[in-house]
C-alpha cells in the first residue's frame, strides 16, 4: 500500500468561464493533516469535491487511497468519509437514528449500524443526548454528529471542509480535540479552513490556495519564516487611514484599523515606515512589534498587496 493516502496532479475545474480550480497538484501522507486554506470562492470546496467524487475534474487526475477518482468512484467512496460546511442531518431523528439510518445506507447490517452507532456515541460524548431530537442540539453538538456520520464505516482517509464554520470558540476548541484523536488513531484528513489559528494547530502541512492556484506551501513554520522575523504593527483611529497608510507603505496589508508590515530591513524598515507615514500626514495611535503569524502569511499571499513578499 502507498504511504500517500490523496494525491492530487493538476487537477482543473472551470464553471463556463470561471476557472475554480486551476491545475492544483498535492500530496498527503497516510496518518497526516493537511490544510488547504483560502478565502471564500479560493476553490477549496471544489477541489475537495472533485477528489470525493462529487465533482468530475475537467482535466488532471486525482488518487485517494490508491483509487482514480474518475475511474474508481465507488472504491473512493468506500475509503472515505466525507463532513461538509453544514451538519447534514436529519433535525426531525434522534442522533442515534441519524447514525443507524447512515450505517444502513452504506450497506451495515442493523444490528452492526446500532453498535456502531453507540460506540461513535460514547466517543463523541453524545450519549447523553443520544435519543434526543437533532434540533435540541446546539450547534456544536451538530457538528460532532456530522462528524460522526462521517466515521460510520472506518474509513481511513477523512475530507473535512471547514468543519468548525458557526461555532462558538469552545465548541471548535472540542472539535480540535476531536480530530487530533482520530489522526493519533491513523485516519489521514484533508481539512479545508478559513481559520489561521485551525491551520496553525492541526495541519502538518499547509497549502495555501488564492484563484484557484496554489500560492504557498508548507507546514506553518515554514510559512512564517517566509515573512522574516518580526511584523509591525501601525494601529490607527479609522479603516480609512489605515487604508491609507497601506496605501504609502509598499509591501504592507491593512485589516480594520491595522497595518501590518514585515521588518525586512531591521530597524531601518521602522524607521523609514515613520517617516514616509508623518510625511503623508498620518499618526499611528499605537505601534507594536511582534513575531509572525500565520495571519499575515494569509494576508500576504491572497491580500491586494499579494505577491509583494517573496
Amino acid at each position: 500500500m502507498s504511504s500517500t493516502a490523496i494525491e492530487a496532479d493538476g487537477l482543473r475545474k472551470t464553471f463556463k468561464s470561471v476557472v475554480a480550480v486551476d491545475r492544483i497538484s498535492l500530496s498527503v501522507p497516510r496518518g497526516s493533516v493537511l490544510g488547504l486554506l483560502g478565502v471564500n470562492g479560493a476553490g477549496k470546496t471544489t477541489m475537495v469535491r472533485m477528489l470525493t467524487t462529487v465533482l468530475k475534474p475537467d482535466s488532471g487526475t486525482g488518487m485517494v487511497n490508491g483509487f482514480d477518482v474518475v475511474h474508481q468512484q465507488q472504491a473512493v467512496r468506500r475509503s472515505i468519509g466525507l463532513a461538509g460546511q453544514f451538519a447534514a442531518v436529519d433535525e426531525n431523528l434522534t442522533g442515534r437514528e441519524n447514525l443507524v439510518l447512515v450505517g444502513r445506507l452504506n450497506h451495515m447490517a442493523k444490528s452492526a449500524a446500532r453498535q456502531r452507532a453507540g460506540e461513535l456515541l460514547d466517543q463523541f460524548r453524545l450519549t447523553d443526548a443520544a435519543d434526543r431530537p437533532v434540533r435540541t442540539y446546539s450547534g456544536g453538538m451538530r457538528r460532532r454528529l456530522d462528524l460522526s456520520a462521517a466515521l460510520i464505516t472506518h474509513p481511513p482517509i477523512l475530507f473535512l471542509d471547514e468543519p468548525t464554520t458557526g461555532l462558538d470558540p469552545a465548541s471548535r476548541l472540542d472539535l480540535w480535540d476531536v480530530i487530533e484523536g482520530l489522526v493519533s488513531d491513523g485516519t489521514t484528513v484533508l481539512l479545508t479552513t478559513q481559520y489561521l489559528e485551525e491551520a496553525d494547530r492541526l495541519a502538518d502541512n499547509i497549502v495555501v490556495i488564492d484563484g484557484g492556484l496554489v500560492v504557498a506551501e508548507g507546514t506553518a513554520k515554514q510559512l512564517k519564516a517566509r515573512l522574516g522575523d518580526t511584523v509591525i504593527e501601525f494601529e490607527f483611529r479609522s479603516p480609512a487611514d489605515a487604508a491609507h497608510a497601506a496605501e504609502v507603505l509598499a509591501s504592507s496589508t491593512s485589516a480594520g484599523t491595522i497595518v501590518r508590515l514585515v521588518m525586512s530591513e531591521g530597524p531601518d524598515t521602522l524607521r523609514n515606515a515613520l517617516n514616509n507615514l508623518s510625511s503623508a500626514g498620518l499618526v499611528p495611535g499605537h505601534v507594536a512589534l511582534r513575531e509572525p503569524t500565520l495571519d499575515d502569511v494569509f494576508l500576504t499571499l491572497t491580500g491586494p498587496n499579494a505577491g509583494a513578499t517573496s
